[in-house]
């Protein structure tokens, strides 16, 4: 049942991905929701999926909802580890970090100047 779940969970995440993509609601899609890739810190394999974001000065953070549910972020944990996003359809790397307050996490990217 696990790996259903699973399965079904990863083609949500693609249908919403692509959605960011599409000419005429991507941008409005893409105002609230980014699409992370990153390399798993134990798997080494590579996942891509979107989540919602808000802009700090010059960061993107992201606040993980049920953080007890999900894994993603403890790949961000301590010094934190490279990612990369598609923020409003222009890949973006940055560096990201893990930061837990009161039960609360949230995932915070200084993004690498743009070329």
């Amino acid at each position: 049942m696990k790996n259903v779940v699973a399965q079904l969970m990863s083609g949500v995440n693609a249908g919403i991905a692509a959605l960011t993509e599409l000419p005429v609601i991507g941008p409005f899609v893409g105002r609230g929701l980014v699409v992370i890739t990153y390399t798993g810190r134990k798997s080494g394999k590579t996942f891509s999926l979107p989540v919602g974001y808000m802009r700090s000065g010059k960061d993107i953070v992201i606040g993980v909802a049920m953080p007890e549910k999900k894994t993603w972020w403890r790949n961000f944990l301590g010094a934190g580890g490279p990612i990369s996003l598609r923020l409003q359809g222009v890949d973006r790397s940055g560096h990201a970090v893990t930061e837990r307050d009161n039960g609360r996490v949230s995932v915070r990217v200084t993004l690498d100047d743009a070329v």
